[in-house]
């Protein structure tokens, strides 16, 4: 591809540059010709008038036209032209072809009036205009083939000169493009390292950074696939691993089934169950098909309902759950089970990083046409470094993965699936040591609306 795109170059030069040389020699051929033309005129013009001067000073030095036959067929063999003689009555008196002498001329050569002083007019002059001299057509072909030579020889050096030129831009050109092809297909086979230097800033260097930025872009996502397909491994071997657990030994017979084995085995399918839901949530958000029954809903009821769902998990942690709303607060257009279920998602978050005696607080306010929520809490923070993951699928600030406080690692991501669907965004801010509050932003009804 690259050699066929250096041809396409190079001829496209040679194609230019011949264009433009065709095109400059036919304009100049056209004047060219058209000046001969326009001298050979006036050089015609000038011999006519000689003619016509010595036509009248031979009458004046013979008092007549005697003779002048032998005369103008001498000048027609210089001239090359027909002269035809007509006296004042309109007789042709001479013929250098010899045809009309002693005949009245009637003929469409042009003619020219012959007039001496004290007499007049004494006849006219009849000239057939004629090829131009022998040498002054020698002289015009000469110079129109100059002029011919020497751009035929400058379109081949300039045909040259745009052939070595293109073959060297040509070779600058297409090594950047050569580098991300060879860089591309390295992409393909899985070698998300490659990476294309180019100090260009032209658009080749534009697209290198682009290319550079997508393989950032690919070599993070592959590792939080091999990431994600880690943790979803774990978190389904260990409820897995226990309820098998539980069933070898009731067949072993080393325990018998009661109600406690009963309740963690159903702990544990629940816990699979739920894993399972979330994972068909997450899906169905990515790909846009998640369907969303939004209407309009009072968000400060919203709040206040999640917050007592969850006020038996923080009572019992001895965490302080408040909610904090402002007076008119306008209904917001939601799926109120999915927006219950981001508020659940960030409540269980901030429960799992909150220590005994801290607090969250849950508030809401209105930004224009958006209404603004968070859940804010009093626990541990989240080190800077890992801020910008938080939301990504699988990902724990607590790496070692505890069931109590690194949880599934799909809460968040879900959370943010659920609020983009409905056309907000969210964010968290944290100090680590301090605390963290997420906010998410969800579209107000409008002025009227039901």
């Amino acid at each position: 591809m690259t050699h066929s795109l250096q041809v396409r170059l190079l001829m496209a030069f040679a194609v230019v540059i011949l264009v433009s040389i065709g095109t400059v020699f036919f304009f100049i051929d056209h004047a060219t010709r058209e000046e001969i033309r326009e001298f050979g005129e006036r050089a015609g013009s000038v011999r006519s008038e000689r003619l016509a001067v010595a036509v009248a000073a031979y009458y004046l030095r013979n008092d007549g036209w005697d003779g002048i036959q032998p005369v103008v067929e001498e000048w027609e063999r210089i001239s090359g032209q027909r002269m035809i003689l007509a006296d004042a009555s309109g007789v042709v008196v001479a013929d250098s072809d010899g045809e009309l002498l002693g005949k009245a001329y009637d003929g469409d050569l042009p003619g020219k009036v012959l007039s001496v002083p004290s007499r007049g007019p004494v006849g006219t002059l009849y000239l057939d205009r004629g090829p131009p001299p022998e040498l002054g057509a020698s002289s015009f072909e000469v110079l129109y083939s100059a002029i011919g030579r020497f751009f035929i020889w400058g379109g081949l050096l300039a045909v040259a000169a745009a052939v070595v030129l293109a073959f060297l831009l040509s070779r600058r050109i297409l090594a950047p493009v050569k580098a991300l092809s060879s860089a591309a297909q390295g992409l393909g086979r899985g070698d998300f390292s490659r990476r294309v230097q180019v100090d260009d800033r032209t658009e080749l260097g534009s697209l290198a950074s682009a290319f550079n930025s997508m393989a950032n872009d690919l070599e993070r996502a592959e590792k939080l696939r091999r990431s994600m397909v880690a943790d979803l491994a774990h978190e389904l071997r260990t409820p897995l691993s226990n309820i098998r657990g539980y069933l070898e030994a009731v067949r072993d017979g080393v325990v018998k089934p009661d109600a406690a084995m009963i309740e963690s085995v159903d702990e544990e399918a629940a816990l699979l169950s739920r894993l399972v839901d979330e994972l068909q949530d997450l899906s169905l958000a990515e790909a846009g098909e998640l369907i969303l029954l939004r209407r309009a809903e009072d968000v400060a009821g919203l709040l206040r309902r999640t917050a007592s769902a969850e006020q038996a998990r923080a009572t019992g942690k001895r965490i302080s759950l408040s909610v904090d709303l402002p007076e008119g607060l306008p209904p917001v257009d939601v799926d109120a089970q999915r927006i219950s279920q981001v508020l659940h998602n960030l409540l269980e978050n901030a429960l799992a990083h909150t220590g005994e005696g801290g607090s969250i607080t849950l508030s809401a306010e209105r930004q224009g046409d958006w209404v603004e929520v968070s859940v804010a809490d009093t626990g541990e923070g989240i080190p800077s470094e890992d801020l910008p993951n938080v939301f990504e699928r699988l990902y724990r600030v607590d790496k070692s993965r505890a069931r109590a406080t690194g949880g599934s690692g799909l809460g968040l991501t879900i959370a943010r699936r659920l609020v983009e669907a409905h056309g907000g965004t969210i964010e968290v801010r944290s100090e680590l040591g301090k605390g963290s509050r997420f906010s998410f932003t969800v579209p107000a009804c409008a002025e009227g609306s039901p």
